[in-house]
């Protein structure tokens, strides 16, 4: 029987890692997205010592072309569609408003905003067709409370705020839960900002009955 498919774009060794071992530890395969091909296998084998089946898939969250593409070759090749999408990817760039420039920052936001809609509209056909599916984006403080010292990044946890908004009011008729997890701190292990304790916060999303579905969990 094939496992259901988690595919999480934008791995890296706090939140990623942490969502990655949450949806394997219930019986998910994985595919894995990411930039850094030499990193992403390293995540796939760690995943794999510890008997969690993964696959990477090099990917370039701010190429609209390069996210399409991986989605074609991980559905074809591990022969089912994606149950649960898990957008993770962000761009963590300093910066004052005042400062921005203008190429910088447009392709932060086409990391940080507009590679989770594309990576949405890469897994919304097959959820709408079976009238189910979970869209999981992560989010930050920065979207109510910005930083000065981020604007970029600020403008782009808004943006995915608003996105989610936007998407969940669309598609939730169609059996598809979207929602965001608002992480209002920086991620460290052995904090309150755990990444193995807010990675309980998407498998609860995922988790909830559709008449108790909620569109952003803040956690502070």
């Amino acid at each position: 029987m094939t496992k259901p498919l988690c595919s999480i774009v934008g791995v890296g060794p706090g939140i990623g890692m942490a969502v990655a071992r949450r949806f394997a530890q219930e019986g998910f395969q994985l595919a894995l997205l990411a930039r850094n091909p030499q990193k992403l296998q390293g995540y796939v084998e760690e995943l794999h010592k510890a008997g969690y089946e993964a696959h990477a898939f090099p990917t370039d969250a701010a190429d609209e072309d390069s996210i399409h593409q991986s989605f074609y070759r991980l559905h074809e090749e591990l022969g089912t569609k994606t149950s649960v999408l898990i957008y993770n990817a962000a761009a963590l760039n300093q910066g004052l408003p005042s400062e921005l420039i203008y190429d910088d920052a447009v392709q932060d936001f086409r990391v940080n905003v507009l590679g989770a809609a594309v990576s949405a509209q890469a897994v919304l056909p097959t959820m709408r067709e079976k009238r189910r599916g979970t869209i999981l984006f992560t989010g930050g403080g920065l979207a109510t409370t910005p930083f000065p010292q981020y604007a970029s990044l600020s403008i782009g946890k808004a943006g995915i705020r608003n996105l989610t908004y936007s998407l969940a009011g669309e598609v939730a008729e169609d059996g598809i839960h979207v929602a965001t997890v608002t992480v209002c701190g920086f991620v460290k292990e052995g904090t309150r900002f755990d990444p193995d304790t807010i990675a309980e916060a998407y498998w609860d999303l995922h988790a909830q009955a559709p008449d108790a579905w909620e569109t952003e969990f803040t956690y502070k």
